[in-house]
């Protein structure tokens, strides 16, 4: 059966509420039909089904390359889940971890390295807010480098600059070395930026419909568990021996080798494991886009189109005062807790365990919960309002005199404050579709260090200046605007739609025609795609 006869008992079909049009305008030329780019803005209209002859089909596809069916053959577009993508993400998620811990590993014994290298804590801070700083001019080249050159390419530069900058760390432990310790922390904070954008794009491209979101968590669950190990760890290798200073220094060595040599074994790992994408797509919405970016794609183009997207906007803005706020207390939570309770390092090491811990869980929930209903929305704005609700109670319990109540306090502020962070994500990447996920992300990430160093700085100077509670309010009040912002994004699930629309087949053909040369798997994206708005359960 030809693609023309295809289309036709396509047309025959009664069309679902859900329905979406996949399209592509092509000609014929000398006998052959192109192809059509990667894809274009999908902001308004509609896209449709190209109708294409099996012959120049034949023509364009190599014989023994195996190919995409269209919709109305009995297998459908073809798609595969490999057992390899499970190595692939717990390997991202490994080295994510070691970057995540080297980047709370100072602040949270903030006291004892302040005294160390006979340093103001302002500059400790510093060594948590480069990771931050590094990331802003940064992330656009990285986000090219993930768009034209690949997923492993870039996982490899994360974890190979992750693991130098472990190792020149090494080379700093001694008093008047505090320069060499902020540049090892600098090469990490810049192999963070090959970091963190990639959750999103590694459940696209090798996790299904179904498990997309939960891979997404996992990956950024990966992250915060460094986060909560660099929360454990220090306090307990480098315990405050203020009359001992080359036990202390000998401490510090410890944890310094310890964490090159994971980041090293993980480098190894990364070269071995690591691969672009699977042979054969995961699901419909990867199947309709080509396997690498065309020669005349744009990222500029994508930056662009990103940053005239209404929602996504809203998003940028929101998504970053959550996560600032989360990276501010991680960074001020010693200074926090030293303040209202004394010589409580080892306690306020374990509150920053508790509420990266609550959050991973949170994480989980919320993916599992997202894989399951797909209500982007209503799940983010209801995350958004119980992580105001959690800051407003830790804020007013932290100086009760109650160490106990404030690691619950903790716990419930971060279930929800760090569970919003693979919501923002996912949320990014369905309003966003077909644009890369690695350039959404980036972005999101981009913004979150932006408010991130503008939180620090501030809430800082506020919780020294005055007091905690001075500087809780002032998060309380950014986080309240959130809420207000999110609420206006207007949800259009389209990689949802793409995928529920080519499951159910509910597919339109319209004659069309666009010159274009470039291979998708015999269907093609094109300007744009009429998307049902998010449902309610």
């Amino acid at each position: 059966m030809v693609a023309g006869e295809l289309v036709q008992e396509h047309l025959r079909r009664d069309n679902a509420p859900d329905e979406i049009d996949i399209s592509c305008k092509s000609s014929v030329h000398n006998g052959a039909v192109p192809i059509g780019d990667q894809y274009t803005d999908l902001t308004n209209g509609s896209a449709h089904l190209t109708e294409l002859d099996s012959k120049a089909l034949e023509q364009e596809i190599p014989p023994g390359e195996k190919q995409a069916m269209l919709p109305g053959e009995e297998k459908g577009i073809e798609t595969k889940l490999y057992w390899r993508r499970f190595a692939v993400l717990a390997v991202f998620s490994f080295y994510s971890l070691v970057n995540a811990f080297q980047w709370i590993q100072y602040s949270i014994i903030t006291n004892i390295f302040t005294h160390f290298y006979n340093v103001s804590s302002d500059k400790i801070d510093w060594l948590s807010i480069v990771y931050m700083v590094a990331y802003v001019p940064l992330i656009f080249p990285a986000t090219w480098l993930l768009d034209k050159k690949g997923l492993k390419l870039t996982a490899l530069m994360g974890a190979g600059l992750n693991c130098v900058g472990a190792w020149v760390k090494c080379a700093s432990v001694r008093p008047d070395l505090f320069g060499v310790t902020m540049t090892g922390q600098i090469i990490c904070s810049i192999a963070q930026v090959f970091i963190l954008g990639l959750p999103s794009k590694i459940a696209s491209v090798w996790f299904g419909p179904k498990e997309v979101s939960t891979a997404c968590a996992t990956a950024v669950l990966g992250n915060q568990l460094g986060t909560a190990i660099g929360f454990l760890l220090p306090p307990v290798l480098v315990p405050n021996t203020v009359e001992d200073i080359e036990l202390m220094g000998h401490n510090i060595s410890v944890m310094f080798y310890g964490t090159a040599v994971v980041s090293t074994a993980f480098f190894i790992l990364t070269v071995i494991v690591m691969k672009d994408r699977p042979s054969l797509p995961p699901s419909q919405a990867q199947a309709v886009l080509p396997d690498c970016a065309p020669e005349d794609y744009s990222y500029r183009q994508s930056i662009i189109n990103l940053f005239k997207n209404k929602p996504f906007i809203l998003l940028l803005i929101s998504y970053g005062i959550m996560t600032g706020s989360f990276y501010s207390v991680s960074t001020l939570l010693n200074q926090m807790i030293m303040a209202c309770y004394e010589n409580q390092e080892l306690n306020a090491g374990r509150i920053g365990l508790t509420l990266v811990v609550a959050g991973m869980v949170g994480s989980i929930i919320c993916g599992l919960w997202l894989d399951h209903t797909k209500t982007y929305k209503m799940t983010t704005l209801f995350v958004y309002i119980l992580s105001f609700i959690g800051m407003l109670v830790f804020t007013f319990t932290l100086d009760l005199n109650s160490i106990y109540l404030v690691f619950f306090t903790a716990g419930v502020l971060g279930f929800f404050m760090t569970g919003y962070l693979p919501l923002g994500f996912e949320f990014g990447v369905e309003i966003t579709y077909p644009e890369s996920e690695g350039t959404s992300s980036g972005l999101l990430n981009a913004f979150a260090q932006i408010f991130g160093i503008i939180f620090t700085l501030i809430q800082g100077r506020l919780t020294t200046d005055y007091n905690p509670l001075a500087g809780n309010l002032f998060l309380c009040v950014w986080i309240f605007l959130g809420i207000f912002l999110t609420a206006l994004i207007k949800s259009e699930l389209r990689r949802n739609n793409v995928n529920m629309g080519m499951d159910h087949r509910n597919l339109q053909a319209v004659p069309t025609e666009c010159p274009s040369d470039k291979p998708t798997n015999g269907v093609k994206m094109e300007t744009s795609v009429s998307f049902s708005h998010e449902t309610s359960l």
